[in-house]
């Protein structure tokens, strides 16, 4: 092996036989010597214990003080992010790496990571609140803030356990998010979009109210994943920026049962695009443009029909508080909505259900009504 460090050139010899196999391994050792390297971090004698080398460059280090050191956090955050970026889609790695070059690495890039105090971070995150959001020029909302800090938080604590100091980041909670209400549409909306949208879109808005798939779900939903015969609807991948990736998570993948008029929906869709791909996509057989869709289809016919503009993702919404109106059971609900357990349905949607069903406490009073005497003339005159 064949390197340089402390700018001086340094030659080790292994008992290994010369074969293609261990090749490749002395060239993924040597590698990941040149990254430690590069952050500070090689030891001679770790690797080679017993070279005439190892002496010398121990001595060197403790009088210079290199073996506490410890890597900037540009340097370290690029080996962090190469590291999960195979357990990541390539979405979810460009958004982190995005959050890295413009927020992360310009307040941090320089500093070392066991040199990253409690308050650089405090001030860190108080910084973002001015900082320009999309929206009418309004500071970063608290959700978007949590989600800058959550990669720092992971790079500190990484590098803590690396490199044996106490992570900066304990002991920082998350912002509170505020609870934002969903906004389903009624009965009524539905049948009057369903009845009145463009023709070529029924049978799409038909499907995204009555199955909850989301909106990359549906846009990259394929017909190698829809069962006729059993009469599901197979969730296994997502449009994601125009490819198709694995769904959002583990839990995502699923079965949807298909109701009559998402059925027929399908048989009629398979009619028009049977020969591409991708269930719903434009003439030449790409997927279909979400932002296109909202814009020149959704957004239009709310006006039209002087509905409360809201986004299309309330279509999923929409299929939660119908399920749970007609009395499906909940735990199968969860599965049609690819939730793990019922936690987040009684959380987000039950609040729904009185309104669509009209049961709001009726019930309750008709069965006191039959097995006690409720008649408040009755309690006057007994308490008189």
């Amino acid at each position: 092996m064949d390197f340089r460090y402390m700018n001086k050139r340094c030659r080790e010899q292994t008992s290994l036989t010369d074969t293609a196999a261990n090749r490749r391994k002395l060239q993924r050792l040597l590698e990941r010597i040149q990254a430690e390297i590069t952050l500070g971090t090689f030891n001679y004698e770790t690797y080679f214990p017993n070279s005439p080398l190892a002496a010398g460059f121990n001595n060197v280090a403790i009088r210079t003080g290199a073996m506490s050191a410890t890597p900037i956090f540009k340097e370290f955050s690029t080996l962090w992010l190469s590291e999960m970026k195979i357990q990541w889609r390539p979405s979810h790695y460009d958004t982190i790496k995005n959050t890295l070059d413009i927020h992360l690495e310009p307040a941090f890039g320089n500093m070392e990571v066991s040199q990253i105090r409690k308050v650089d971070i405090l001030n860190f995150r108080s910084s973002l609140a001015s900082v320009s959001g999309r929206k009418n020029g309004t500071g970063l909302t608290a959700s978007r803030i949590n989600h800058i800090m959550t990669p720092l938080r992971m790079i500190l604590n990484e590098a803590s356990d690396r490199y044996d100091f106490a992570s900066p980041y304990q002991g920082i909670k998350s912002l509170k998010v505020p609870r934002t209400d969903v906004e389903p549409f009624t009965l009524e909306e539905v049948k009057a979009i369903i009845n009145n949208v463009r023709k070529d879109f029924k049978n799409y808005y038909t499907i995204r109210f009555f199955t909850g798939l989301r909106t990359g779900e549906i846009d990259g939903l394929k017909w190698e994943y829809i069962d006729f015969d059993r009469k599901q609807i197979l969730v296994r991948e997502a449009l994601v920026r125009g490819k198709s990736a694995y769904t959002k998570n583990d839990g995502s993948q699923r079965e949807i049962d298909m109701s009559s008029p998402v059925y027929e929906a399908l048989k009629f869709q398979f009619e028009v695009t049977k020969n591409n791909d991708y269930v719903f996509c434009t003439r030449n057989g790409n997927p279909l443009s979400h932002s296109n869709v909202t814009k020149r289809v959704w957004y239009p016919l709310l006006r039209h029909l002087e509905l409360r503009k809201r986004r299309p993702y309330q279509t999923r919404h929409t299929a939660a508080t119908l399920w749970l109106a007609s009395g499906e059971s909940p735990e199968w609900i969860a599965r049609q909505m690819g939730h793990t357990t019922t936690e987040m349905l009684f959380r987000v949607y039950s609040r729904y259900v009185p309104n669509l069903t009209r049961q709001d406490g009726s019930a309750f009073d008709r069965l006191l009504d039959m097995h006690f005497d409720t008649n408040t003339q009755g309690v006057s005159d007994e308490i008189n």
